[in-house]
């Protein structure tokens, strides 16, 4: 226990919870080998310490140590920035690179949102969890690299896997050893203590007294879910140290730090909210197909009464047709009149007021989706991080899209 203390002050982790200690002599306790490790938990519960404590503990503690956001490359080049590129392997390649496991042989990679690479990415990392083989883009020449992989995601691996949007494969090559991190909120005992070392931090760093709570406000604190976790904790303790005037905080002037105070109500665990374009989106186009099935409808009707002349004959016929466009209500309440158009009549002499309707079949969701980016690039000036955000996509998936459409 007294070097799990030693540990802890070391890489400055605060809290006694029984799953935090655990997860941390895990670490420990893989850190001398070459062992890949999957980090889990929620965004904002540390995950980054972890590989940083088996790094320090291993006999790779003198070589690289390399920290990957996968999340934050875009898929266009994350191959390149993982293993490197040959000379003219694509545009604007204008020399050879390494890449990151080149860079860091011999050491550790942590792959962080390792559940947001993309599948080909994917294939690539499994080669080189296998046999510790790569191969540069634009090249055809293997290589070898010895590096320690450990990996963090806050997504549902098991849904991943189940949605094809994860390799099982790789899943099992990862988490040789998993490691989870508790949410805050079921750290219950820690969130205060937490609290009081970032508002000593921060009184030392902006020479400024520290603020403290009141006992109302301890309640209110312990209560609340903290869906940022740690990471939100730090920023509400930093916001009140530099904001407040009185160094004593209560009840009252917590809860308007605390977003929808939100504090009895269960959390939403099990990952981000997974969203490509969002329901959104396709409830808007379930909407306009729907319209335009029951426009084409009323066209086929109004067509079979300029050629038959017969109302009743019409009726009968297209009376399926009728009832799915009008309930049986909706036809005795406003009594539905069908204009009759004699047979021996020429619409074109007798009525000028016809329009020839085409149907317009050029409605598709590819041309949506189109409209759709562009006017979200327009509207944020051309800012990928915005546009993505309004859209409902990662920042990758809408770089992806835009080379695909040529925007």
């Amino acid at each position: 226990m007294e070097n799990l203390q030693a540990l802890k002050q070391r890489f400055g982790i605060i809290g006694n919870d029984v799953q935090l200690n655990r997860a941390l002599e895990k670490a420990v306790r893989v850190a001398p080998t070459d062992i890949s490790v999957l980090v889990t938990g929620e965004s904002g519960v540390g995950k980054e310490s972890i590989p940083k404590i088996i790094h320090s503990l291993s006999h790779r503690k003198h070589a690289k140590y390399i920290a990957v956001n996968c999340g934050a490359i875009p898929e266009g080049t994350i191959d390149s920035e993982l293993f490197g590129h040959e000379k003219g392997s694509f545009t604007g390649a204008t020399q050879d690179r390494k890449g990151y496991f080149e860079v860091a042989d011999g050491g550790t990679i942590f792959l962080d949102e390792v559940g947001e690479l993309p599948l080909t990415t994917q294939v690539r990392l499994l080669r080189v969890l296998e046999n510790g083989e790569f191969i540069k883009v634009g090249s055809s020449k293997p290589q070898k690299t010895d590096v320690r992989i450990v990996a963090a995601t806050n997504v549902n691996m098991r849904s991943a896997i189940e949605k094809e949007r994860f390799r099982e494969d790789l899943y099992y090559r990862l988490s040789t050893v998993e490691i989870h991190l508790p949410a805050l909120r079921d750290r219950n005992e820690d969130i205060h203590l937490l609290f009081r070392k970032f508002a000593a931090d921060f009184a030392q760093k902006y020479r400024m007294p520290s603020i403290r709570l009141d006992e109302n406000a301890i309640n209110i604190l312990l209560n609340y879910n903290f869906p940022g976790n740690i990471r939100q904790l730090k920023n509400l303790a930093e916001q009140i140290s530099v904001i407040e005037e009185s160094r004593t905080i209560t009840g009252a002037k917590l809860k308007q730090y605390l977003p929808n105070n939100f504090g009895n109500l269960p959390a939403v665990v099990g990952g981000k909210k997974e969203s490509d374009f969002s329901s959104e989106r396709d409830i808007m186009y379930k909407i306009l197909f729907d319209m335009r099935n029951d426009i084409n409808d009323l066209k086929k009707l109004t067509l079979d009464l300029m050629k038959s002349g017969n109302v009743e004959e019409v009726q009968e016929e297209n009376h399926q047709l009728l009832e799915k466009i009008y309930s049986d209500k909706e036809l005795k309440e406003h009594n539905i009149e069908v204009l009759n158009i004699p047979q021996n009549s020429s619409p074109k002499k007798d009525y000028d007021f016809i329009e020839t309707i085409e149907e317009d079949e050029s409605l598709s969701l590819q041309e949506k989706e189109v409209e759709m980016i562009k006017k979200s690039l327009e509207k944020n000036n051309n800012k990928r991080k915005l546009a993505a955000k309004e859209l409902g996509i990662s920042e990758r998936t809408l770089y992806r899209k835009i080379k695909q459409y040529d925007l």
